[in-house]
């Protein structure tokens, strides 16, 4: 058995011909060795907004940035960051997750242009989109891309490093960006769609003589860590109507992988990292247990409601801004805020008046209506056609509607925006402690064994001025096993 150390991204690795040989670990900064007759894959969830979609990326990095560090979170710094790493990491092919359409070939010509991802594949709707990139020197694409609910499936025929031409073999990768969310069942039957078409497509339009035992690399966002559904489903081969998510069955009967249980590829037995498990991909600040009520454990998630040290740094807030009496109270010094008030109150939030749903539910609460034509359009009405929201001049925001406002942005799960508000006001929350969690997977069918792992760790919070998302890559390079 012989092996060699990396050199070059260029450098090809020699690995045992006989038995099983140990996976190589690698810890970023890093490339993938290139290893021969192996296929390597990169998952990134590189976080939207990207250049166009999206304003509120500023409200990810805490505490707030200062001035000489606002850079940090717009498009082009983060774009440098990502162009670097992927550059670096070279591997033949690389799943992105969080892509807006509107902007998706301007903002990812890097990958083309400087990095040689020739071929691309993007989701076709969506806001929130995957996508999937190749380089056509490596690996040919097969079979039409496979668009599936938050799943994206491409099938590919490695080419071969002497002849240049495509091998009569195929591998299949599923571009996963799971529904976040308490939504357990729906991110269990896309993995389990996901997966039972690439086995379909295996069986029926490939006419692979071996189907159950396909050539599968399964990865992407789950939304979700170990005890989720769609890890139990994979790891385990099965779910059934017993099993809870978040409180709730994620199944009604038995669901059964077409294909033996996949392996994680980024946690394998024979991954050497002195002990430690596999790194966390999902590194956050620490602030659910800062902000939600935990009286009632059972209805903290389903119902949450916040702490009493946000409520006071909300009735701080609010006092500061309201300069408007109230005509309604005894007392003639309580004040409520205004439509000026409200306007300044935003400014400061979102850097203008007009958007963030902040400003939609403080415009409804203060007396504005959609008109009745809008309503009865519903979804069908254009974004651009319907009346703009606007803060009606004689408007009053209450208290318990300030609160309410944030209690709404608490229950879509923007902790981040309501941490980085309190302290954009004057009232930071005490966020000493990092959230991680490995919501981002590899997996491989039992076909196949991983050759070499490179992990990305970091100790801090994301993003960061060194990581622009709030997701930390993973990445994998695999080998047939009657190859290893």
């Amino acid at each position: 058995t012989q092996s060699f150390n990396l050199i070059s991204p260029s450098t090809m690795v020699a690995v045992g011909t006989t038995g099983l040989a140990a996976c190589q670990h690698f810890v970023s900064p890093a490339t993938l060795p290139r290893i021969p007759a192996a296929l390597s894959v990169l998952s990134y969830n590189v976080l939207l907004p990207n250049s166009q979609d999206g304003w509120w990326n500023y409200k990810m990095y805490q505490p707030p940035l200062g001035p000489d560090q606002e850079d940090f979170s717009t498009w082009e710094y983060r774009k440098s960051l990502l162009r670097e790493r992927i550059g670096l990491i070279n591997a033949d092919v690389v799943c992105l997750q969080e892509i807006s359409p509107l902007s998706f070939e301007e903002d990812f010509a890097f990958m083309t242009d400087d990095l040689g991802y020739d071929g691309v594949e993007l989701f076709r709707k969506g806001r929130f989109r995957p996508a999937t990139f190749w380089k056509k020197d490596r690996v040919d694409l097969a079979n039409p891309a496979q668009h599936k609910d938050r799943t994206l499936l491409t099938t590919f025929r490695p080419i071969d490093e002497d002849t240049k031409d495509a091998k009569d073999e195929y591998w299949h990768v599923l571009n996963c960006h799971l529904q976040a969310g308490k939504q357990g069942g729906r991110r269990v039957r896309q993995i389990v769609e996901g997966v039972t078409t690439a086995f379909k497509t295996s069986k029926n339009k490939l006419k692979e003589e071996d189907p159950e035992n396909l050539k599968l690399i399964v990865c992407g966002d789950f939304n979700g860590g170990q005890a989720c559904g769609a890890v139990q489903y994979l790891e385990e081969g099965t779910i059934g109507p017993k099993f809870f998510e978040d409180g709730e069955l994620v199944s009604s009967k038995e669901k059964i992988l077409p294909i033996p249980p996949m392996i994680d590829a980024i946690s394998a037995t024979d991954i050497d990292r002195g002990g430690a498990p596999a790194p966390a991909t999902l590194v956050v600040p620490e602030l659910i247990s800062l902000m939600i009520d935990q009286g009632n454990v059972e209805t903290a998630y389903i119902n949450p409601q916040f702490t009493q040290e946000v409520l006071d740094r909300l009735d701080k807030i609010y006092s500061r801004f309201a300069t408007v009496s109230d005509a309604s109270s005894d007392q003639s010094s309580q004040m409520q805020m205004g439509k000026a008030d409200v306007e300044r109150w935003l400014t400061i939030i979102n850097l203008r008046v007009g958007r963030g749903t902040e400003f939609r539910n403080a415009a409804k609460c203060m007396g504005w209506v959609e008109p009745e034509s809008a309503e009865k359009s519903g979804g069908e009405s254009k974004k651009a056609e319907r009346p703009p929201i606007f803060i009606p001049d004689d408007g009053i925001l209450s208290l318990d509607d300030f609160v309410g406002v944030y209690l709404d942005e608490l229950k879509q799960g923007k902790f981040w925006g309501i941490s980085w508000d309190l302290a954009a006001l004057g009232e930071p929350l005490p966020v000493n402690d990092v959230f991680r969690a490995r919501y981002d997977r590899m997996y491989c069918s039992q076909s196949l064994m991983p050759a070499a792992v490179l992990d990305t760790v970091s100790d801090v919070a994301c993003p960061n001025k060194s990581e622009p998302s709030d997701h930390l890559p993973v990445c994998a390079s695999f080998l047939r096993k009657e190859k290893a």
